[in-house]
């Protein structure tokens, strides 16, 4: 069977499937790789149009019917996320912030901490619109939440320290999903092979960065490299029970303030 996976054009997503779709891990299938931002792989997964998709979690609470997580894929932080950054420091409930996707997690971070008027904006344009005044302020995440600091900018708010302040967890901000219609066991073998991709990726960090590093979008390499680190990790290889409860929390916490209804979550292991 043919399988369309979508992932995002992140090193991190990158390096995660390198081994898959270049031909170092044995497939029980093939691969139509597809290459899309990460709010509009959100909202095609809405309609369930790839096999396989990078979702964010916020997003995951509106095709939960359509898609399952899988266990390898995840991207976390656990000291670090997406911060809102300005030229000088502001209060941001005071500002106009720039986000990357009504349906990013970041996003909804944002809404459960910070009461600002919000405009939508693609990821890679967010930075310039702040440097250049477009904005008051803007939601980084990807490599920004690295870069910020060359163009002056401040950080005004950090979203992951506000996060494990309440809860004491990590920070879940993407995962990877497959569609339940797919037969039970072409998920499961999909599963076995992103674990491989991974493992094999970590066990090969240069082969895998030097592909990854196409996706750098002008990231310097020690600071690739460091991304790349940040967020593919262990949770990456296996997500743990402590990353499921972390979900599960982002969701109550949404569903109280009413931005959304609490899926099932439901974990393909």
């Amino acid at each position: 069977m043919r399988m369309t996976v979508a992932h995002t054009p992140d090193a991190d997503d990158a390096f995660m499937f390198y081994a898959m779709l270049n031909g170092k891990i044995p497939l029980e299938f093939d691969v139509e790789s597809v290459v899309e931002d990460i709010e509009t792989l959100n909202s095609k997964a809405m309609h369930g149009i790839y096999d396989v998709t990078a979702i964010s979690v916020h997003a995951y609470a509106f095709v939960a019917e359509k898609y399952r997580i899988l266990s390898t894929g995840a991207s976390v932080g656990d000291g670090y996320g997406p911060v809102v950054v300005a030229r000088e420091r502001i209060d941001p409930e005071k500002a106009i912030i720039a986000v990357p996707g009504k349906l990013t997690t970041a996003n909804l971070l944002l809404k459960l901490f910070c009461e600002a008027r919000t405009v939508e904006m693609r990821f890679d344009e967010i930075l310039n619109a702040v440097v250049t005044g477009k904005v008051d302020a803007g939601l980084l995440i990807h490599e920004a939440q690295l870069s910020y600091e060359d163009y002056g900018l401040k950080k005004i708010m950090d979203l992951f320290e506000l996060w494990n302040s309440v809860t004491n967890l990590p920070l879940p901000l993407g995962v990877n999903a497959i569609r339940r219609s797919i037969d039970i066991d072409l998920q499961k073998a999909f599963l076995r092979a992103m674990k491989m991709s991974v493992e094999y990726a970590m066990e090969n960090f240069e082969e895998a960065f030097n592909y990854a590093s196409m996706f750098s979008r002008g990231l310097g390499k020690e600071r690739l490299r460091k991304f790349i680190r940040m967020y593919v990790n262990a949770f990456t290889l296996e997500m743990p029970k402590r990353v499921e409860k972390a979900i599960e929390t982002i969701f109550e916490l949404a569903e109280k303030r009413g931005l959304l209804k609490k899926p099932l979550l439901d974990v393909l292991r």
